[in-house]
Order: structure tokens, then C-alpha cells, then sequence
């Protein structure tokens, strides 16, 4: 071996040396959806996460003095995550010059109070208007322009049938982005991006701008009918019923594929209450779509142009992204009473077709019909996440259920700003779930678990788990100090299976009863009963339960006054 070449092996064998000894520690990737069985589940660091959020008033993140004292009030909410908003406005004040200032202290102050952050893009669309644009977009319509309606007359809101409108939020955000890879690539303090809020177009049923009717006058595009084809047999049946109705047209016009839009000169009511509708329409008519065609064409444009700038964002920094919907009602059932095009139920298709870089699309889910929507949004492989809804009694037993039955990657109550702290209904509702998250988070997907919601004054609820069917029964009984919320008006239960006859029960202010549901003849036994904790993850047993804490010997009793934890063990006897 020569001398030059004996001293390039020897530092070659040192740095190998060198490199085995002190191996570099991995980073972990950005936050990720990943599959677990059925269920698509959020990871953060190598780990399923389940996001107990809360959204802040519109506002509140464009000042930092603002926040600093609201930090610790939201760590005391027992939140693992604060929704924030981050707006085009502020960040891009003139064209091509950020500004990340707000941005840097949001996360700072996040990072601090040890919580998680996702951020909400506000950019062309707020609530169905445009008013987060900077103002060198504002008030330049002739590059900007915005919709029309049927009159001619221009609404304050950006069209989605625009290049140059969505270009430049693209533009925006993909700055956004880059910077976020920058500032927390590595510490993933912020989880996922809402691009937008709340889509869609308010006082009309679609764009009437020259640009819009001349698109809606000419043929369905190519890339949608391509896509509604190869997915015909799985597409959501609202939707298909559309198509279906106007002869599964491969090829034509909008109004040739979906059917008619408005009638001419209909005017846009505020609300549809009884009048313009007929009472059996108000009860019923919000779930189906009116002069679908209109809400398809807007679904579309919206769709692509906030596809554009989610692909754009990504391109920078890939974390999960996600759109709202403000959603249709009873007395917002017309589209144009709620903002027409956005993500609804029954364009779940329009919008993965239009924008494969959206990951979730989440109802703001404020409606009384909770379970109703909750299934709807879980159609076509669709994950449930709730960015918007209430924070009380009711919330909590709405997030055990949407975590327990549909498998939910998270739950955000709004305007969390006003009540944050300790000492509330929902504070205490999200320690409790934070207990049990890790045994959620475990069993998501693989078919051992579920879950139901208990109204005060309805009726039982009945599911099968394993072998076995669960009777879950409203009570409010309590037999510790008087509390005035020990009576609220809707409770959750939720049943995992842990072996054949092995369950964990989680409830409040319910009775649990068991029945064979493979042996109608036999009887199901308590074998025992335990109430208990979790705490890090490990099962604490408390009292063993048994005599008038079973009723009849035969149901499990949850005091209303708070949520509690059994396990049981069941038997079979004739």
C-alpha cells in the first residue's frame, strides 16, 4: 500500500469509526396523518396525538401584548393545543415584503406555556367575505376583482375564478410556510394549517361575474369528469342522486351534467324561515342541496384555487391541511344564506377531486344535529376533525363521542379567549380526557371501540361491541355533595373492549346494562366490577364496585355529577 494511500484509509476509517460511536440522533419528521386500521390518526413526533384544542377569537394573535397574559389562562384550560390565527394583512403589509414578527411571538408564547399551535391561514376568504387581504389587494379590483351577483353588482369577496387572486395568496402563503420550516421544522409546535376560513359565497347562489358565467356556461371541465367516473360507484349519494337525476352525463354543459341553478331573478333571503320555505322544507330540506348545480360550480373553483395555495404551502413545509365549513341549516338552507361552495357533506367529492392536497375537511359543528353530521363528514375516507363547536358540558361529551365513535383526530371549542382557565365545565372535561387519550388513541381504528350521546330527556342508546350488545340509559342521580352541574343535559358513554369478555367503560350520569348478542337465552353477569384512573397511562384501580353501586346486581351506575372510569368483567349464566 502506498504512504498517500495508507493516510487516506486511516481518516477514512476514523471518520467511519467516528460515526459509529457518535451516531447522529434522528429528527423526527413533521407532523403526519398516518393510518391505524380504519382510522387515519394525527402523528406528532413519532406519536398519535389527540388534538384538545381551543380556538381564539379572530383577532387575538395580531398582538402579542394581548396574548401575553392570555398564555397561562389557556395552559390552566388543560389544552394541548390553541387554533390561532395568522392573517395575509398583517404578514405581507406591502407586495413581496413579510413581515413574521407576530407569527415568531405566537409561537414563542406557545412553546413557553407548552402547548401546540394550529394556525389558521386567513387570506382570501373569512366567514364567506374578504376582508384579511392586504390593502394593496383590497383596492386594486381591476388585478383583483371580486364576485358578482346576478345584478351586476360587485360583493365583497375575492372570486375564486381568478389567476391573480389566487396567485398572489399562494404567493403569500408558501412565504408563510417556508418560514415555518425554518422556525419549528425541527420542534413541531404548530400541528396543522387551516387554509382559509369557512369558504364560500354569501347573498348569491353563484359567481356572476363575465368571467364565471362564461365558465358556467361552457363545459364541466375534463379533470372533474374524469374523477366522478372513476369513483361512480363510491361517490356520496347526495351528490350521485344529482348526477343520476340528469342521466349520468359524462361530458355537457354545468347545467347539462347537474341540472338547472337558480330561477332568474330569485332573490337571496337573510335566513329561510317559514316563509320563503314551506314548514316540511325547514325541517328537512338543509340536507339536501338547492339548484345544485350553482353549489357544485362554486365547490369546484373553490376547490382548485384553495388547492393551489395548499399545494404551494406545501411545497415549502408538508404538515397536514385541513378546510372548515360554515354549514348549512335549517334556517340557512338556500345557498347564499351560507356560504355556497365551501366544504359541505354532499360535495365531499367535489373537493377531493379539486384539492388532493387538502387532508381533512372539518365542520364547524355548532348545529344541534351532532351525531347526523359527524357520520357525514366521516364518508369517503374523510377524518373528523371539529375546529369550531361549544364549549360546556355539552362539548365534552360531544369530543368523548366524536374521539370514541368516529375515531376524531380532535376537538376545538371557539372564542376560548372568555372563558380559559381551571375552573370551568370544559377546563375539567379536558383533564379527564387527557387521562384516557392514550387508550383512545390505542384502540382507534381496530373496531373495539365506540361510543354514544345521552340526552336528558331521549332514549336509550344500544350498540354491539364484540360479543356483546350495551344498553347505555340517561340518569341523573348523584349521591355525593350538590353540585349544580350535576345534571347536565346530554352525557357520553364510551365502551372499549379490551379481551372477549373484558370491557373499559367511560361515562357520567348513565346506567350500563349487558346482553348476549350471540345467545339471546343466556344472561350476562357482572363478574367484577373496579372504578378507577389513569395516570400516565396506567390503569389505577379505586373501589371494587358491587351491591347497590350495581343496580339490580346487573348495570353499571355513573354518577352525573362528573365523568368517571370502571372496568368489568362480565359472565354468562342460563
Amino acid at each position: 500500500m502506498k504512504p498517500r494511500a495508507s493516510l487516506i484509509y486511516l481518516a477514512s476509517l476514523a471518520i467511519a469509526v467516528a460515526g459509529v460511536a457518535a451516531p447522529t440522533k434522528p429528527v423526527a419528521s413533521p407532523p403526519l396523518l398516518q393510518q391505524q386500521g380504519t382510522a387515519r390518526q394525527l402523528i406528532v413526533d413519532g406519536k398519535p396525538f389527540l388534538v384538545l384544542g381551543a380556538e381564539l377569537h379572530n383577532s387575538s394573535a395580531s398582538s402579542l401584548d394581548y396574548m401575553k397574559p392570555l398564555w397561562p389562562k389557556l395552559a390552566a384550560t388543560h389544552l394541548n393545543t390553541v387554533l390561532a390565527t395568522v392573517s395575509w394583512e398583517l404578514i405581507e403589509p406591502e407586495e413581496g415584503k413579510f413581515d413574521f414578527t407576530i407569527v415568531d411571538g405566537v409561537i414563542e408564547g406557545a412553546r413557553a406555556n407548552n402547548l401546540h399551535l394550529v394556525i389558521l391561514w386567513f387570506a382570501s376568504w373569512k366567514n364567506g367575505k374578504s376582508t384579511y387581504q392586504p390593502l394593496w389587494v383590497k383596492t386594486n379590483q381591476a388585478r383583483f376583482p371580486l364576485v358578482q351577483n346576478e345584478q351586476g353588482k360587485s360583493l365583497n369577496t375575492l372570486t375564486p375564478l381568478s389567476d391573480a387572486n389566487r396567485d398572489a395568496d399562494a404567493r403569500a402563503f408558501a412565504a408563510f410556510m417556508r418560514h415555518l420550516r425554518k422556525v419549528d421544522g425541527t420542534k413541531h409546535t404548530v400541528l396543522m394549517i387551516q387554509v382559509e376560513n369557512e369558504v364560500g359565497l354569501l347573498e348569491e347562489s353563484r359567481d356572476y361575474s363575465p368571467v364565471a358565467n362564461q365558465a358556467f356556461a361552457g363545459p364541466v371541465p375534463k379533470e372533474l369528469m374524469d374523477y366522478l367516473q372513476q369513483h361512480k360507484d363510491s361517490l356520496i349519494s347526495e351528490f350521485r342522486d344529482v348526477w343520476a337525476a340528469n342521466g349520468f352525463k359524462t361530458s355537457g354543459t354545468w347545467t347539462e351534467v347537474f341540472g338547472p341553478g337558480k330561477p332568474a331573478g330569485k332573490e337571496i333571503p337573510v335566513r329561510t324561515l317559514t316563509p320563503p320555505m314551506t314548514e316540511e322544507e325547514h325541517e328537512t330540506g338543509w340536507r339536501k342541496l338547492y339548484w345544485p348545480v350553482d353549489e357544485i360550480f362554486m365547490a369546484w373553483h373553490y376547490a382548485k384555487y384553495v388547492g393551489k395555495v395548499a399545494e404551494a404551502g406545501k411545497a415549502e413545509y408538508n404538515i397536514p391541511m385541513y378546510v372548515n365549513a360554515w354549514l348549512q341549516q335549517r334556517d340557512h338552507a338556500w345557498p347564499g344564506t351560507y356560504p355556497c361552495g365551501g366544504p359541505l357533506p354532499q360535495v365531499i367529492d367535489i373537493w377531493h377531486a379539486g384539492a388532493p392536497a387538502i387532508d381533512i375537511l372539518a365542520p364547524d359543528l355548532y348545529v344541534p344535529e351532532f351525531e347526523e353530521l359527524c357520520a357525514r363528514f366521516t364518508r369517503s375516507g374523510n377524518p373528523l376533525f371539529i375546529p369550531e363547536c361549544h364549549a360546556d358540558s355539552r362539548g365534552v361529551a360531544n369530543a368523548i363521542y366524536a374521539f370514541g365513535k368516529h375515531d376524531g383526530i380532535g376537538y376545538s371549542p371557539f372564542g376560548i379567549d372568555r372563558s380559559a382557565g381551571g375552573d370551568t365545565e370544559f377546563a375539567r372535561g379536558y383533564d379527564f380526557i387527557a387521562q384516557i387519550a392514550p387508550l383512545i388513541l390505542e384502540n382507534q381504528g381496530k373496531g373495539t371501540m365506540t361510543a354514544v350521546l345521552l340526552e336528558r330527556d331521549g332514549k336509550p342508546k344500544t350498540v354491539r361491541l364484540g360479543n356483546y350488545t350495551i344498553e347505555a340509559r340517561y340518569s341523573g342521580r348523584s349521591f355525593g355533595p350538590a353540585n349544580a352541574n350535576a345534571t347536565p343535559d346530554c352525557v357520553a358513554g364510551l365502551f372499549i373492549a379490551t379481551g372477549p369478555d373484558d370491557f373499559i367503560i367511560v361515562g357520567r350520569g348513565m346506567n350500563v346494562y349487558f346482553a348476549s348478542a350471540t345467545n339471546p337465552s343466556e344472561n350476562v353477569g357482572l363478574g367484577t366490577v373496579d372504578e378507577g384512573v389513569y395516570t400516565d397511562g396506567r390503569w389505577v384501580p379505586g373501589r371494587r364496585l358491587n351491591g347497590d353501586e350495581t343496580p339490580e346486581w346487573k348495570a353499571l351506575r355513573f354518577q352525573a355529577d362528573n365523568y368517571g372510569i370502571q372496568r368489568v368483567k362480565l359472565y354468562r349464566y342460563r
